[in-house]
């Protein structure tokens, strides 16, 4: 059996990770990079520090429209699929890879494997949102994280080879965990060996708030306020619209440390030593949740609610003095819930692909 894997995006390494070391010696895997996170730092350093096989294809679309960018993958997918004719195509999450490889695989006929399915914000103003929706109604098989995400296709009535294997993202925080903490070096350069849970970890990468001056300005001026370092590796796209806005002075307080994007294990252990992380990226939500450090989301909603209802998430939306607010009455609940299943998703994925049967 031949599979096909579609990744372009950060998440999508990390994610592809534990699943391709399983997916040896029980199926032939290849796989697509699609080229959507072009930079070094936010592709290429994945695949080299997680062991990835090196991509078979890479389509190097790069940094455009929405669908211009879609588009181009569309026609690079279907032309590699009809070459090499696999008996299905797997995709991660919800980025426009996802959404090219689904459209590709489902107009050729070929089947569809979905990891991190049913997930739902219920905001359709983001792209992810359109792109998780639109993957799930074309996939033939639903890899869900949570109980959450099977109710939610549930109720669009989808039902068949639904799945509730536990999140692939725990997989790989349990996997390289310990080989991240026992990688000093992110800490010593920053010199931060000493401040171990005594600082702030922000990322910021969303259109809502990237593409909002209002918003970007709020959410960066709460950081002028606060009383420790903040560390903030910023995202090439984030750091082009700060400028765009003509909003860099708000990144001019001695405590706001700016770094390039870090690797997967770098991030693993500013996130591990963080006091609290600030963010609107679902999947570092996740990660601080499975970490068991507080979360302040810069967004208005999640697709992760468990986080919240267990106390660890806090949905602060983008006003800089709730926000401020938040941060300084936060306090984690003493329990904790292992929501995110056992951490051998990847297993249970590979045990109910080897039996398809086309």
């Amino acid at each position: 059996m031949k599979i096909v894997t579609i990744v372009g995006a950060r998440p999508q390494f990390i994610k592809a990770a534990p699943l391709s070391l399983k997916l040896k010696g029980f199926l032939e895997e290849v796989i697509v990079n699609t080229g959507q996170h072009y930079d070094y730092n936010m592709s290429d350093i994945f695949i080299n520090e997680l062991k990835l096989p090196k991509p078979d294809y890479n389509l190097k679309v790069g940094s455009k429209s929405h669908a211009q960018q879609t588009a181009q993958m569309l026609i690079g997918i279907e032309e590699i699929l009809l070459k090499e004719k696999p008996n299905m195509v797997l995709v991660y999450g919800d980025t426009n890879s996802t959404l090219a490889g689904s459209l590709a695989s489902a107009k050729l006929q070929i089947p569809v494997a979905h990891v991190e399915s049913g997930l739902r914000s219920f905001n359709k103003a983001m792209p992810e949102e359109i792109n998780r929706i639109l993957t799930d109604h074309t996939s033939s098989y639903l890899f869900c994280p949570t109980r959450e995400s099977v109710r939610n296709l549930t109720s669009e009535n989808i039902t068949e080879n639904v799945f509730l294997v536990g999140d692939i993202m725990y997989d790989a925080t349990l996997l390289y965990k310990d080989l991240a903490l026992q990688k000093s070096s992110v800490l010593e350069k920053l010199q931060l060996t000493n401040d171990k849970k005594n600082y702030y970890l922000l990322t910021i990468h969303r259109a809502e708030n990237t593409d909002n001056p209002d918003r970007l300005f709020s959410i960066l001026n709460v950081l002028n306020k606060l009383d420790k370092k903040i560390i903030f590796p910023i995202h090439p796209r984030t750091m082009k619209m700060i400028s765009h806005f003509n909003l860099n002075h708000l990144l001019k307080h001695k405590n706001i440390i700016l770094i390039d994007p870090v690797s997967y294990l770098d991030m693993l252990n500013l996130e591990s030593h963080a006091g609290l992380i600030l963010t609107d990226s679902g999947g570092v939500q996740k990660e601080a949740y499975m970490l068991k450090v507080p979360c302040v989301t810069l967004r208005n909603e999640t697709e992760w609610v468990e986080t919240t209802e267990n106390g660890w998430n806090e949905i602060c939306g983008y006003d800089s003095d709730f926000i401020y607010e938040k941060i300084n009455s936060f306090k984690p609940p003493n329990s904790y819930e292992y929501i995110f299943g056992d951490g051998n998703s990847a297993g249970k994925i590979v045990n109910i692909l080897s039996n398809y049967k086309k």
